[in-house]
């Protein structure tokens, strides 16, 4: 457990009782100590709009949005409204509520692969049932994912592929391949290595580089030639890049899609949308052998479908996506701006698209530090500034965008001395650490 000095004596005590009876202290790893500056809030309180409370009161500029879960603003009254209107008749049913055709029927309409569709409450419910879908389908084992970087979910069939593949047995781990982004040659070699066995090939479109030109349609174009699935995971891209999601952006479209994030602006809620042929095979409506597609108790529930219904509606009616496009590149122009005039360029920089914008920390070296990155969270955490990632919402306007630049050009100029002079100077506790690896600490 990481003790954190500088807070009240009662934080200390959450933190305790929350290491003490719940493994690893939260119920997201991505929300643990381990990924935070010893200064950041411990427990979140409350939040509105795009400004997130501790429980001693401290005010923090939300960059995060809940895991990038919050597009429209927390706390968002029209999504509130929906929320506690379906709850006054119920939340879960013993038989489907209209609400389940009404958001499938609206998915549909917006999504280009989405000929039918099933809900759940989270990303790894969704992408697993895909897989499973994708098996079944092709009547294949192995699966190649993509390697870099992404989250696909946390069951064996994917976290077998980290370094935090304790559980996962052997047999289980040889089934899924992995393949490096924007390497189209390096696909095509796994299939050449496995011909005719590869059932799925499930990657995001995009995550913090932009597909090489003709990547993409590449890929596609493969998995047709091949007879595998194409599985594209928008959990973050969907609703981010394009209402549309990614797959209507970049003009390519895959046989399964997975969604969840945005989707209901915080409530629980996640989808796997795809082609028809493919999805009926986890209906009652063939003949065929019956796949266990997706049953989820809780992924009916009304008042999240009402969100998901209400949020789809707002992002369209208030013209989100430009407006988290414009926010992101004025964010992104000013603090690449503000790294240059620090004198700092290729040691900080924010890269990726607007929309979805990472921040880089680099040491002396230029290598990938995550001290050096745990340093400037650590900063700008101490000016009221939460950024762990960036989730550009609809709450977000150019007043957060003007606090967090100046609050960076601040930041930036204890990362410029901490290059100097050693970041063990600088940094008040532990760095943070990737959430797969095989132990807590060196060994």
């Amino acid at each position: 457990m990481l003790v954190r000095e500088d807070v009240p004596a009662e934080t200390h005590q959450l933190n305790e009782r929350a290491h003490r009876l719940i493994p690893a202290g939260c119920l997201s790893y991505s929300k643990g100590d381990d990924q935070f500056p010893q200064n950041a809030p411990q427990f979140i309180d409350r939040a509105e709009g795009c400004y997130a409370y501790d429980v001693t009161g401290r005010r923090f500029l939300d960059w995060g949005m809940g895991l990038r879960t919050v597009m429209l603003g927390h706390a968002y009254p029209p999504v509130l409204a929906a929320v506690q209107a379906q709850l006054s008749k119920g939340s879960n049913f013993t038989r489907p509520s209209v609400l389940e055709g009404d958001l499938a029927e609206r998915f549909a309409a917006l999504i280009p692969c989405a000929e039918m569709v099933k809900f759940a409450k989270n990303g790894s419910d969704v992408t697993s049932a895909a897989i499973r879908l994708a098996r079944a389908f092709t009547g294949r084992d192995y699966v190649a994912c993509c390697g870099d970087g992404s989250f696909f979910s946390h069951d064996d069939w994917f976290i077998g592929t980290t370094a935090c593949n304790a559980g996962v047995p052997r047999r289980v781990q040889e089934l899924t391949l992995r393949f490096p982004y924007n390497d189209l040659p390096a696909l095509e070699r796994l299939v050449q290595e496995h011909p005719g066995q590869i059932a799925a090939v499930i990657l995001e479109a995009m995550t913090t580089v932009p597909p090489a030109a003709g990547y993409l349609a590449g890929v596609r174009a493969l998995t047709r030639r091949e007879g595998a699935v194409l599985i594209f995971d928008e959990m973050i891209t969907g609703f981010r890049w394009d209402l549309r999601g990614a797959q209507t952006y970049f003009h390519v479209t895959p046989d399964v899609a997975t969604f969840g994030k945005a989707l209901a602006n915080g409530f629980a809620l996640s989808a796997i949308a795809g082609r028809r042929d493919i999805m009926e095979a986890g209906g009652l409506h063939h003949t065929r052998e019956r796949v266990y597609l997706l049953s989820s108790t809780h992924g009916s529930e009304t008042h999240a479908l009402a969100a998901a219904l209400t949020t789809l509606r707002e992002i369209e009616e208030q013209e989100v996506v430009s407006h988290i496009w414009a926010v992101g590149a004025a964010l992104q122009h000013g603090f690449n701006h503000a790294v240059h005039e620090a004198g700092l360029d290729g040691f900080v920089a924010m890269e990726g698209f607007p929309c979805s914008p990472l921040i880089v920390c680099r040491d002396r070296k230029r290598n990938a530090s995550p001290p050096f990155r745990t340093l400037f969270l650590q900063e700008m955490a101490a000016r009221g500034v939460l950024i762990p990632y960036l989730a550009p919402s609809l709450a977000h306007t150019e007043s957060e965008v003007a606090a967090t630049l100046e609050a960076s050009g601040e930041a930036l100029q204890v990362y410029r001395q901490a290059l100097e002079d050693g970041w063990e100077r600088h940094l008040n506790g532990p760095a943070v650490q990737p959430v797969f690896r095989r132990f807590n600490h060196a060994q």
